[in-house]
C-alpha cells in the first residue's frame, strides 16, 4: 500500500520480462518502459534503455526527480556534478535532483536501467519518442536521429 493524498491505494504485483514493456525510439535509443508512476503509485518509473556506441546525453539537470542508472551490459562514463564515474555491467550510479549530469556510452553500446523517483518521466518519454513495434530485434534506428535533449 502507498500513501497518496491521504487515501490508501493497493498496488498490484507486476512482472515485465526481458524484451517486454512499452518500446519507444527515443533520441536514437531503444527505451522500454518497464514500470510507470501508475504501476507504482507514483513512487518511480523504470525504463530499460539500449544505447548505440558513442551515444552522448548532453549535460542536463532534473529538478523534479532523482535519476539512477544500473548498467546491465556495456560501459558508460557518467559526469555527475564534478565527479566522473566509469561504470560497467553490474554497476549502479546515482544522480540526485538539482545536480547536472550527462553520460557517454562506450564503444560496444550499452543496456541500462533508468530508475527515476518519483515516477512520471514516462510522459516526457512518450511525448519525445516514437513507438518501436519492431524493436524486439534489438536493432537501433539510424544515427541521424537527434541526440537526447534535456527532459526535465
Amino acid at each position: 500500500m502507498t500513501q497518496e493524498t491521504g487515501q490508501m491505494h493497493t498496488l498490484e504485483p507486476l512482472a515485465i520480462r526481458r524484451g517486454g514493456g512499452e518500446a519507444r525510439w527515443w533520441f536514437g535509443a531503444l527505451a522500454e518502459i518497464k514500470a510507470t508512476a501508475a504501476d507504482t503509485g507514483g513512487q518511480m518509473t523504470i525504463v530499460e534503455v539500449t544505447e548505440p556506441p558513442g551515444m552522448e546525453a548532453p549535460l542536463h539537470v532534473h529538478h523534479r526527480d532523482d535519476e539512477s542508472f544500473w548498467i546491465l551490459e556495456g560501459e558508460v562514463t557518467f559526469e555527475v556534478g564534478d565527479q566522473t564515474i566509469e561504470a560497467s555491467a553490474g554497476d549502479y550510479v546515482f544522480g540526485p535532483r538539482d545536480i547536472p549530469h550527462r553520460f557517454t556510452v562506450g564503444e560496444r553500446g550499452c543496456r541500462m536501467l533508468f530508475i527515476l523517483v518519483p515516477g512520471g518521466i514516462e510522459d516526457v518519454i512518450r511525448a519525445t519518442s516514437e513507438p518501436a513495434p519492431a524493436a524486439r530485434s534489438r536493432g537501433h534506428p539510424t544515427r541521424s536521429r537527434p541526440r537526447r535533449r534535456s527532459s526535465a
